[in-house]
């Protein structure tokens, strides 16, 4: 027990901002070649973030701190808990409280980029939130367990019971991973017109704990479209993590070929997508059943 506990310590805080902080370096060199230019180096986001945490921090009001502070704990918990193999309802639970002190962190800044920024990021979740709430769900009507342990060790993947539910998950993963078009409040990239919307106001280390928080957030993403393909056979791993691969390449290439669109689209099409696809696919199941 012990051992598995340090092993969960390790991915934790070890392995999965490695991993994220890879797959951002990846991103800007994939991003840089779709653009004709060269990029910089994939370990580039490490280097940054060590660049941003020697620097001075300016605080403008002491409690956006304690709210992006609070972000990242909750972040972190939500990895531990699916790497853990826990409830993937927590889960969701955990990371929409950490979406929240996100959002109040916005407000708390006092800025009116940050503010607008922080408005957007509301907006952003009232069209992502009913579908990976629905994700959750969806996963329990497929494997009859909460646990991610348990719907990992099924006779057979989710998405063959669930394929609604994942087209939906994908489809509000652009959300999640803050790319165009629906990159509204924020992004990694710098070519908002709001000054960077919610972070405007952070700098130095609150800035290097932002862009770690985005590192969480998209492992977390990820490890959701993980666990749609895992059963019980080794060979389904390597199958999930090929789908993983190739979900963050998409998600990529739409980035650089569309342009952001009005949050009214954004709204009402995730809700469209979450209803036709989410809600029609376990209504059909249940029907079945």
């Amino acid at each position: 027990m012990m051992a598995k506990m340090l092993m969960i310590i390790l991915l934790v805080f070890i392995a999965v901002p490695l991993a994220g902080g890879l797959l951002n370096g990846l991103d800007r060199k994939l991003t840089a070649r779709l653009q004709g230019r060269v990029g910089p180096p994939v370990l580039q986001p490490f280097y940054d973030v060590l660049k941003l945490w020697q620097k001075n921090t300016t605080e403008v009001n002491h409690g956006s701190r304690y709210y992006l502070y609070m972000t990242l704990f909750f972040v972190v918990f939500t990895t531990g808990i699916m790497l853990s193999g826990g409830n993937i309802l927590l889960a969701v639970f955990i990371l929409t409280l950490a979406a929240i002190f996100f959002v109040l962190s916005g407000y708390a800044a006092r800025s009116p980029y940050s503010f607008i920024g922080a408005e957007r990021e509301l907006l952003q979740m009232m069209a992502y939130e009913p579908m990976l709430l629905l994700t959750g769900i969806g996963l329990y009507y497929a494997s009859g367990t909460f646990f991610i342990a348990e719907i990992i060790n099924t006779s057979q993947p989710a998405v063959l019971t669930i394929p609604g539910v994942l087209g939906g998950l994908l489809y509000i993963l652009t959300f999640k991973l803050r790319k165009s078009p629906f990159d509204l409040s924020m992004s990694h990239h710098g070519h908002q017109e709001i000054v960077k919307g919610v972070s405007t106001e952070y700098t130095g280390k609150d800035l290097a704990i932002l862009e770690l928080i985005h590192w969480y957030e998209t492992i977390i993403a990820l490890a959701f479209v993980f666990i749609f393909f895992v059963y019980d056979s080794i060979l389904s791993y390597f199958v999930a993590a090929g789908a993983c691969v190739l979900v963050y390449i998409l998600e990529i290439i739409v980035d650089n070929g569309v342009a952001r669109t009005k949050w009214e689209f954004a709204l009402t099409s995730s809700w469209i997508v979450t209803g036709v696809l989410g809600i029609g696919n376990l209504l059909l199941l249940s029907y079945l059943r």
